[in-house]
């Protein structure tokens, strides 16, 4: 009894250094297999991390400043296409409709053939009046001869002078009946000639309004021709522009129109202001302006909605510099100038105002007027200025929209512990020991 008490009294003295063992085994295995995975970190890769160590050049593409032609544009005009000539082609006489001569959607010229109206009822009253005329014309020579033979008996005293001045006034109204039937033979040719119908502007066709075999009169439309080439554009224009396009329009002609499409992001096409209306509209305070546009390609479409961007001046060779590097802070615009030995300090600068700093739809490739703070051959960062501050060191990756080669030298090594985990066991594992 006493032997079995003492056994068990040693089998519980050694369990906690059993226990104790365990953990400490499995602690240098579990510390064993993170060293296995976990990467060391290189000693070049330790020497980056120092404090005070510099960092590397960041790659930034850069601009140099120059002078060019900046162009002052008017943006926010809203317009409608609008032809020249909308002609809706009636019948001028009525008849029945024998032939229609175009197709629908054909372009035609001036005087072209379109439809042809039953001439033979109005040949046949040209006959009649013919007739008649005849019959004016032979009662005028008769009366004619007896005025001459009045006349001379007149001079004999062998008539009254009365009966003399009657024939006179006869031989008037018989004048009178052939001048006027000759006016109806007019009246007549001329519904023959209405009987043809041609086109009175050159256009296209739009679709067909009446077929062959109806009966058509005065009021009804035969055709719609429509004058596509060349097409206009109205638009309304803010009084306050008024002085300006004015200004330009008298120092320089017809100004510069572009026509972009309802979204205001394509150009559709570029013509010429021709005119502002006389007067302005007192309920928006706007007024109508007209500009022209050639339209061979028929980009442009009767009743079309464009967004209308106006051409008012050109400042030449002035101090331009892309819109993308000017950037805003606490104390205003300012951009990244890069300094000779690969650096960039932050310059302040003066942006022109208004329309000088628009480039909406880029008439000047995003290039903008610069009032001050640049100058000629400056060169400013337009792309990577993001992580940028005063003083930081840059490297040129690209150079007014030309990529620059970068030495090898100058090629920042990888970091290892960037990498992957997978990476990392990879390249370990085909490293020779």
């Amino acid at each position: 009894m006493a032997a079995r008490f003492a056994a068990r009294l040693r089998q519980a003295r050694r369990a906690p250094m059993t226990i104790g063992l365990s953990a400490l085994i499995a602690a240098a295995l579990a510390w064993a297999a993170y060293h296995a995975i976990a990467p060391t970190e290189p000693q070049a890769s330790r020497s980056t991390h120092k404090r005070g160590s510099p960092a590397a050049p960041q790659p930034v593409a850069v601009a140099t400043i120059a002078r060019r032609d900046i162009k002052i544009v008017r943006h926010g005009l809203l317009g409608t296409v609008t032809p020249i000539a909308n002609v809706s082609v009636k019948s001028q006489i009525s008849g029945y409709l024998m032939k229609v001569g175009y197709k629908e959607g054909q372009f035609v010229q001036k005087g072209d053939f379109l439809a042809q109206v039953d001439p033979r009822p109005y040949e046949a009253q040209k006959a009649q009046l013919e007739g008649q005329m005849m019959r004016d014309q032979g009662s005028l020579e008769q009366a004619r001869d007896d005025l001459r033979r009045y006349q001379s008996l007149k001079k004999l005293d062998s008539i009254s002078r009365q009966q003399a001045d009657n024939q006179t006034w006869v031989v008037k109204q018989y004048e009178g009946a052939v001048k006027a039937d000759q006016a109806q033979i007019d009246n007549q040719n001329l519904n023959l000639a209405y009987a043809r119908i041609v086109a009175p502007v050159a256009g296209r066709v739009g679709l067909r309004k009446v077929d062959a075999g109806n009966y058509v009169t005065t009021a009804d439309v035969i055709a719609l021709v429509t004058q596509i080439d060349p097409i206009t554009v109205i638009f309304g224009v803010p009084e306050d522009y008024i002085p300006d396009i004015m200004r330009a329009q008298k120092k320089s002609g017809g100004l510069e129109v572009a026509a972009f499409d309802r979204s205001d992001t394509k150009q559709i096409a570029t013509g010429r202001l021709l005119t502002l209306d006389n007067s302005i509209d007192s309920t928006t305070g706007m007024v109508s302006g007209r500009a022209e546009f050639e339209n061979k390609e028929e980009t442009l479409y009767p009743n079309q909605f464009v967004n209308v961007h106006l051409l008012v001046d050109v400042r030449e060779k002035t101090i331009a510099a892309p819109k993308a590097a000017i950037r805003t802070g606490a104390s205003g615009p300012f951009v990244y100038k890069v300094t000779d030995d690969s650096r960039v300090v932050m310059q302040s600068v003066t942006p022109a105002e208004g329309e000088h700093f628009d480039d909406f739809a880029g008439f000047n490739d995003g290039m903008i007027e610069i009032a001050g703070g640049l100058a000629e051959g400056d060169r400013v960062v337009v792309d990577g200025a993001d992580r940028l501050r005063d003083g930081a060191s840059v490297r040129l990756a690209a150079s007014d929209g030309r990529a620059s080669a970068t030495p090898p030298s100058e090629t920042p090594s990888k970091d290892p512990s960037q990498e992957p985990p997978q990476e990392r066991r990879r390249r370990r594992q085909t490293t020779p020991q």
